[in-house]
C-alpha cells in the first residue's frame, strides 16, 4: 500500500457533488491511412481485452489507522471503466466538446480506482478521440504527460500496442502490495517526521510572503485579490472549450517583448480575462491574481501529486499592454526566487500552509471577501514530437481540469509538437459563454505581437 501525501489527502476532502475533484485529457487521432469503421471498432475490441490493470489504474482507496492509502482492487471490472461510444452526424468538434462537459461533470465512484476512459468514434473527418479523466488525488499534470509519452510512440508503423490502464512499467518496490501495520505505522510517521523539519523554513517563508506583500502593492500573495464574478458557488454543469496555437509564434513574441513562453500566455489571459469582465461590465479596479503550479517531480514516478504554486498579478487594471506585461514579469520573478530558497519539501509544506486557509474558505464562504488567487493558469510540457498510437496520429491534445466553488473558471496548457492547446473549464452557470475567451486569446497574443 502506499499513503496519500497531505496535498492528495486535500484533493480527496474538496470533492462534493457540484465539485469533482478529476482531471482529464482529450486527445484527437486521425487513423491510420486507409482504415475502415470496422478497423476502427476492431481497435476497441482489443482494448476491451487487455483487462488486467497496471499500477496506478489497480488502485483503490482504504483507510489504515485512519490515513487514507492505495490498495490493490482484487475485483477490478474493466467494464466500469471503459466505455465505447459514437458522436451522431456529422460529428463536429462543438459536439464531441459538448460530450466531454456532460462527462466531466460527474463525480467518480469511490468504491472503484479512480479513472474512467472512453472511445468516442464519429469525429469528423474520419477522427477518433480518447477522453480519460483520473482523479487529482491520484496523479498530477507531469505525470499524465510521462505516462501518455510513455505509452505511444513516434514511429507510425508501431502496432500491438497496450492502452493506458494496461501498460507495463517498470515495477517500484512494494507497489501495488499490501503493508503490515508496522510498515503503515512507520509511514505515518515519517510524514509527519519531514513536516516538522520543514516548519522552521516554512515559517520563515510565510513570514516573508507577508512582509513583502505589504511592501510591494505588485506583489500577488495573500488574500489581495479582488472578488470577481469567477469567484461564486459553482454548479456542477460544466462547459468546455478548447484551441490550440503555435508555439513558434508564441515564443517569438516572447522574444519580442523580452519575456519567457509563460510570460507570453500569462499576457495572454490578462487580455481576455480582462476583455470577458469588461463585456460583463465587471471587471474590478484592482488587478486579477493567478495561480500557476509548478512541478518539483525529481523522480520517474507516475502518480501522486508533487507540486508547488506561484502566485502572480495579472494587471488586469492596466490597458497598456506594455506596463501589464512589465507587471506580469515581476511578479511572477518575485514569487519564484521565493520558491528557490526551498527544497521541493518544503515547498509542498509551504503550498499547503498558504492555500489551506483559501480550502477552508472556499469550503465555508467563512470570509467571502479574503480571496488569495481569482484563476488557476496551469502549463503543462508535453511531448515534442508527433505521436501515434496504434498507427493512429496523435493531432491533438486538450487538457480538463478542474473548476471549484470560489474559482469557477480553470485555463490549462498542453504543449505538443509545435502546439500550445488551451482548454478552458467553467461553471456553465457562473460563466456563461465561455468559448468567447478563445477568441479574446487570440486577440490578447495579436496585442502582443503589435508592441
Amino acid at each position: 500500500m502506499k499513503a496519500l501525501s497531505p496535498l492528495d489527502q486535500v484533493f480527496l476532502m474538496l470533492e462534493r457533488r457540484n465539485q469533482p475533484m478529476h482531471v482529464g485529457s482529450l486527445m484527437l487521432f486521425q487513423p491510420p491511412p486507409g482504415s475502415k469503421a470496422e478497423d476502427i471498432r476492431g481497435m476497441v475490441e482489443l482494448m476491451r481485452r487487455q483487462d488486467q490493470p497496471q499500477p496506478p489504474f489497480n488502485q483503490r482507496l482504504t483507510r489504515k489507522l485512519g490515513v487514507p492509502f492505495w490498495t490493490e482492487d482484487k475485483e477490478f471490472d474493466l467494464a466500469h471503466h471503459f466505455r465505447h461510444l459514437a458522436l451522431p452526424r456529422p460529428g463536429r468538434i462543438r459536439e464531441l466538446l459538448a460530450m466531454v462537459s456532460n462527462m466531466h461533470s460527474a463525480l467518480l465512484d469511490r468504491e472503484f480506482p479512480l479513472w474512467e476512459c472512453s472511445f468516442i468514434e464519429g469525429v469528423a473527418d474520419g477522427r477518433f478521440a480518447l477522453y480519460s479523466k483520473m482523479h487529482h488525488a491520484m496523479i498530477d499534470g507531469v505525470a499524465s504527460m510521462r505516462l501518455l509519452e510513455s505509452l505511444m510512440s513516434t514511429e507510425p508503423a508501431a502496432k500491438a500496442m497496450a492502452p493506458p490502464w494496461a501498460f507495463r512499467r517498470t515495477p517500484r518496490k512494494r507497489e501495488g502490495q499490501l503493508a503490515a501495520p508496522s510498515s503503515v505505522l512507520g509511514s505515518v510517521l515519517g510524514q509527519a517526521k519531514s513536516q516538522a523539519k520543514a516548519l522552521p523554513v516554512v515559517t520563515q517563508a510565510l513570514l516573508s510572503t507577508w512582509q513583502q506583500a505589504r511592501r510591494e502593492p505588485e506583489f500577488g500573495d495573500l488574500f489581495r485579490a479582488p472578488r470577481t464574478l469567477f469567484n461564486r458557488r459553482i454548479g456542477n454543469a460544466r462547459r468546455f472549450a478548447a484551441q490550440s496555437w503555435s508555439l513558434s509564434r508564441i515564443r517569438g513574441v516572447g522574444k519580442k517583448v523580452g519575456g519567457t513562453l509563460n510570460d507570453v500566455v500569462l499576457g495572454m489571459c490578462a487580455y481576455a480575462l480582462r476583455r470577458y469582465l469588461q463585456d460583463q461590465n465587471a471587471l474590478p479596479n484592482k488587478p486579477l491574481i493567478t495561480m500557476m503550479p509548478m512541478s518539483l517531480r525529481r523522480d520517474d514516478s507516475d502518480s501522486g501529486n508533487q507540486v508547488g504554486m506561484v502566485l502572480a498579478n495579472l494587471g488586469t487594471h492596466i490597458a497598456d499592454p506594455a506596463e501589464r506585461m512589465g507587471v506580469i514579469r515581476r511578479s511572477v520573478q518575485a514569487s519564484k526566487q521565493r520558491l528557490s530558497q526551498m527544497t521541493p519539501t518544503e515547498i509542498m509544506n509551504y503550498t499547503a500552509l498558504i492555500s489551506g486557509p483559501a480550502g477552508l474558505n472556499l469550503a465555508t464562504g467563512i470570509a467571502p471577501q479574503k480571496q488569495l488567487y481569482n484563476v488557476v493558469i496551469s502549463n503543462v510540457p508535453g511531448p515534442k514530437q508527433p505521436l501515434y498510437w496504434n498507427g493512429a496520429l496523435l493531432e491533438g491534445m486538450y487538457p480538463v481540469s478542474i473548476p471549484v466553488d470560489g474559482m469557477a473558471l480553470n485555463i490549462t496548457l498542453v504543449s505538443y509538437a509545435d502546439q500550445l492547446s488551451f482548454g478552458l473549464i467553467a461553471c456553465r452557470r457562473s460563466v456563461p459563454h465561455v468559448q468567447r475567451m478563445l477568441a479574446y486569446l487570440e486577440q490578447g497574443l495579436a496585442e502582443l505581437e503589435a508592441l
